[in-house]
């Protein structure tokens, strides 16, 4: 397992199973989200910059976290109270979410470059609810990495919903689980021939065309765990990877279908090295490295809640002073790593830890 369980007071120190794999992979795939940012989505969204050296424009990183989320999730739920383990995912997710948007207004509003949009109170409000992910057209991001939060938001929410009634348990998981991929899936025919509004709002509201990234993650937990044979997991793993095949068709201008095959590729080459890692022995890496990647890790929601607009208004400054794009794209990863060990230290971490008192001070009040 990857996480344990807080020790009782008084008891000896219990040794860390953690797993140096699972952060690798983690490590890994922030890494890719940020690269992708820099060397691709950067110029999508700001094509006034200079193109880049190295390009990478496959969507790979954000996806698989997602599976990791839903792994981590599935492993973690039956330990102690259902409200706790809620309460103890919201309060990591919540607060470097809301630190992370307020800084990034800031930026935006005092630093971003002179032909770049001010956002102003109704942007901070509507990014900090996150209405965005229901209404893009009308509620801009303040920063496009945050489409995951809401997604793992639900995600962790649902999980303890189902997880409190049988349908959570047994021979019922598994059909929640196929109904999670195959739902969406006979759906997608709407989806992709221009739906209503109101359609499209709910569909991408409760992220359905992603539900297979949660299914996955789950399925990997449950055949490393001797809860799922491995046909039953075979057959599922292959489903959720069409889903996301079918998830990256896009209709073009001329009508016609197309699919980023590259992306879908790399998340069905994640998902099979995401079993290898649960199923498999640790990954024996040399002390140095492993404690580097331990500790990025460590602070990788930090950096990837915060690198993607404050790297674009970094690179945008680096481009108009002629630094050349390999070293613009190193200086945004050198950045997003700062400001987001930055943010794990000051909000995440303190946040977090008060959050969990302030829960167990009330939780024990109550049951005394």
């Amino acid at each position: 397992m990857h996480e344990l369980t807080a020790p009782r007071a008084g008891a000896a120190p219990q040794r860390s199973t953690r797993k140096v794999s699972w952060d690798a992979v983690r490590t890994g795939c922030v890494v890719l989200v940020m690269i992708y940012h820099a060397t691709h989505m950067s110029r999508v969204t700001h094509p006034e910059l200079s193109p880049r050296t190295l390009f990478f424009p496959y969507q790979v990183g954000a996806s698989l976290l997602l599976v990791i989320s839903a792994y981590f999730a599935a492993a973690t739920i039956g330990r102690g109270s259902l409200r706790r383990y809620w309460w103890k995912r919201m309060a990591r997710l919540l607060p470097p979410f809301v630190g992370s948007v307020l800084l990034i207004w800031l930026v935006l509003r005092f630093l971003r470059p002179p032909s770049w949009v001010e956002p102003n109170g109704r942007d901070l409000v509507g990014h900090l609810l996150m209405l965005w992910n229901w209404k893009p057209a009308v509620y801009a991001f303040l920063d496009g990495s945050h489409w995951t939060v809401p997604l793992q938001l639900l995600g962790f929410s649902f999980a303890a919903v189902l997880y409190a009634t049988k349908l959570g348990h047994g021979n019922k998981i598994r059909w929640v689980l196929w109904t999670a991929v195959l739902l969406p899936l006979a759906q997608w025919h709407i989806r992709i021939s221009g739906a209503p509004e109101t359609y499209r709002m709910l569909v991408d509201g409760f992220g359905a065309h992603r539900w297979h990234l949660f299914v996955a993650g789950v399925a990997i937990w449950m055949v490393s765990t001797g809860r799922l044979s491995r046909r039953h997991f075979a057959l599922l793993l292959a489903s959720c990877m069409f889903a996301q095949a079918m998830h990256n068709y896009i209709r073009l201008p001329d009508g016609q279908l197309d699919c980023d095959w590259g992306s879908t590729l790399g998340v069905w080459a994640g998902l099979l090295v995401l079993t290898l890692v649960a199923c498999g022995p640790d990954w024996k890496l040399p002390p140095t490295l492993a404690r580097g990647v331990t500790w990025f890790a460590g602070i990788s929601y930090g950096v990837f809640l915060s690198h993607q607009t404050i790297g674009y208004v970094l690179l945008h400054y680096l481009d108009t002073n002629g630094v050349p794009p390999l070293l613009q794209t190193l200086a945004m990863l050198v950045t997003g790593t700062a400001v987001g060990w930055a943010l794990t230290r000051a909000v995440e971490r303190p946040a977090h830890d008060f959050l969990m008192r302030v829960y167990d001070r009330t939780a024990a009040r109550q049951s005394g």
